[in-house]
């Protein structure tokens, strides 16, 4: 009777282990086999991390080998269990395997098709074909859209972290613990004595230094000690953690009524103001999307302003980009005058701490949230609804879409829903940012998703003209890196572009993204679908580079940038000021976020700032979805690819008082899971 030999491998993580009964069945091209208890005396199976091997006898021959079926049925009491893989050795000598890197819950079942990856062409069993429908139609009903806010990107239909499909749960929830990730932040800050101080303002500007300095860095010390600089002030629309709105300034707006006599004494070329412009030497941030946003009135006890500044920035004879012009509403007036570095001190500061505050709440909320966080979990539930495990482009994206869902499961559930912990220290918490997600929607476009033209459009791609901005540099070499592994990929398994237009899995997933998660708006650009090997790579890569690289860019700074309150106050007490000559450094400290609010806001860029424990970064894949020697040489070459990468930037931040090293390869993880 032939006999096989059954390699079970247990995850390592957590509560992966089982008690159950674990039994196996085999589905052959020639006959199915029997149900196998997978049991060995005076062992205890399926433990925590443990590879376990059974000889399995069947009573015929089963052909070859299609599907494994695994059963698991309660012992005592339930426990999930986190099935990695199953090896199977043929009477042959044979090796088959079948990835699963899943869990089966309670009393369940799951059947496994080898690892080598198919499209849907490449099915022409009967049976194959139809476990692929049914894994899809499982699965449609487990992720289901829902519309969280009007006007938002949909997102999974789950009131909290435990309602969500149990592959894509954490771990473990208590580690994505918003509010006990926030609370032990302040405790290991030891800033819990400030907490119950809302409404008391700081002394002064070193009066912060008491929350400051435990945990002080290269960064973030040396942002304290050089806040007030015009020149750390511009660099940060460059390298801080919001380097995505600075934007070559082509024509001064009718808007901001600003002429050569006022800004002269910054401009070094002997130019006017309008030759600096056509040279290409003023830039522009403009806070328009914050125009008319609802302050946060959740607190009756503090009143929270918002501005929508303009700011005009100039690259100087040393290549610094310095601030020449503020106007901090959109309407210009006498009641909205227009500072300059030229006013008294404490005028020209406060203008730019507007700009900082306005800064934080379009980085929060648009660039963060928005833009990396739900734009992610759209791509996430999208692959889960219309891709099967089988296909390779479910293979190649799953990891970067790994604990997406989750952690914006438990941000809705926690930290952006009503009342939450947004709601504390931020003035757009009470409902502001949801208002600015529902506008920002209008700009999210396809091609703002693809780095290099996204750089491009805002005028920022000359190295020459801009040698200072390591966001783009970086950015440009991990975008390279990841298309050129996406085209490798593509290539494997679409021999022409007409495979990939008939490929219908891959356009439903294509169509499911731009129908629920961009709301069917043509002005998007989204793709409907996609025509050519050349598109889906760069698809590939926009949804891999966003998930990994662009996420990281802007949250794993927030610390560094955003610690010393003065320099990104969550929230405002007093309104923008109307005329100038008026702000003394008192004025100046009342404006700024209370003692329990500052508690609050670096409590939470603390706990944002961390990677996750056992953290994967991009370009490691240890879930071995792919098994085929062509892909697994691509994601070799990725890796060194990377490397590379990682030296280069290594190399140029040597010496470097402020280095840049957010798109390091090394501390982008594959996943938005924080």
């Amino acid at each position: 009777m032939p006999s096989y030999t059954v390699t079970v491998a247990t995850g390592s993580q957590w509560f992966a282990g089982t008690d159950d009964y674990i039994y196996l069945s085999l589905v052959g091209s020639a006959g199915c086999s029997e149900k196998h208890l997978l049991d060995k005396p005076f062992y205890n199976d399926f433990e925590r991390g443990a590879v376990d091997s059974y000889d399995v006898t069947v009573d015929e021959e089963l052909g070859e080998i299609q599907l494994v079926r695994i059963e698991k049925r309660k012992y005592w009491l339930h426990d999930d269990w986190y099935l990695k893989y199953v090896t199977l050795k043929t009477p042959s000598g044979d090796y088959i395997e079948f990835p699963c890197y899943r869990w089966i819950a309670g009393e369940g079942e799951i059947v496994l098709r080898d690892g080598r990856a198919k499209l849907a062409r490449d099915d022409q069993i009967h049976i194959l074909k139809q476990h692929r429908r049914k894994e899809l139609e499982t699965r449609q009903k487990q992720y289901r859209w829902m519309e969280w806010n009007p006007g938002f990107p949909l997102s999974i239909d789950a009131k909290c972290h435990k309602d969500l499909p149990r592959d894509i749960q954490f771990d473990s929830e208590k580690g994505v613990d918003f509010v006990l990730n926030y609370s032990k932040a302040m405790e290991n800050l030891f800033i819990n004595r400030f907490m119950h101080m809302f409404q008391s303002s700081w002394s002064d500007f070193a009066d912060f230094e008491k929350i400051f300095v435990k945990i002080s860095n290269t960064i973030s010390e040396r942002v304290m000690k050089r806040w007030q600089e015009d020149d750390m002030f511009g660099y940060q629309f460059l390298n801080g953690c919001n380097p995505v709105l600075i934007r070559r300034c082509t024509q001064l707006p009718e808007k901001l009524p600003v002429t050569t006599e006022m800004v002269e004494c910054s401009l070094e070329r002997e130019l006017s103001l309008e030759q600096e412009v056509q040279q290409g030497n003023i830039f522009i941030v403009d806070f328009e999307l914050l125009d008319g946003i609802d302050a946060n009135k959740t607190d009756p006890c503090t009143l929270q302003f918002l501005a929508a500044p303009i700011c005009l920035l100039y690259k100087n004879l040393a290549n610094k980009i310095v601030p020449i012009a503020i106007q901090l509403n959109q309407t210009p007036g006498e009641e909205n005058p227009i500072f300059l570095p030229s006013d008294a001190k404490y005028d020209w500061l406060l203008a730019k701490i507007w700009v900082r505050s306005s800064d934080f709440h379009v980085h929060q909320t648009i660039t963060h949230l928005l833009r990396t966080h739900l734009v992610s979990e759209v791509f996430g539930i999208a692959l889960y609804r219309q891709l099967p495990a089988v296909h390779p482009m479910f293979k190649l994206l799953v990891a970067h879409v790994r604990f997406t869902i989750a952690i914006n499961t438990k941000a809705r559930e926690q930290l952006i829903c009503e009342y939450g912990l947004f709601d504390k220290a931020n003035a757009t918490g009470g409902g502001g940012h949801v208002q600015m997600v529902q506008r920002a929607m209008q700009d999210l476009t396809y091609a703002s998703l693809c780095f290099p033209e996204a750089i491009k459009a805002r005028g920022m791609d000359s190295k020459e003209d801009i040698p200072y901005y390591f966001y783009r540099d970086d950015g440009l070499l991990v975008w390279e890196a990841i298309k050129t592994f996406t085209a490798e990929v593509v290539d494997i398994y679409y021999e022409s572009d007409q495979v990939v237009e008939e490929d219908q899995e891959l356009q439903d997933f294509v169509k499911d993204v731009y129908v629920y998660g961009m709301r069917g708006r043509k002005a998007s650009g989204f793709p409907k679908a996609l025509k050519s090997r050349e598109k889906l790579s760069e698809y590939l890569t926009v949804v891999i580079f966003t998930a990994s690289a662009q996420h990281a860019a802007v949250n794993f700074g927030q610390y560094d940038w955003c610690s010393w309150i003065p320099n990104a106050p969550p929230t405002m007490r007093a309104p923008p000021p109307t005329a100038k000559g008026v702000v003394t450094i008192e004025h100046i400290v009342d404006t700024l976020p209370d003692r329990g609010r500052s508690c609050w806001h670096l409590g939470a860029v603390w706990a944002l700032s961390q990677f996750q424990e056992n953290e994967l970064f991009l370009g490691m894949y240890p879930e071995e979805h792919f098994i085929e020697k062509p892909v697994k040489e691509a994601m070799a070459r990725f890796r060194k690819n990377l490397e590379v990468i990682v030296s280069t930037i290594a190399e140029r931040n040597k010496n470097k008082k402020l280095p840049y090293y957010y798109l390091s390869p090394d501390r982008i993880p594959n996943s938005v899971a924080i």
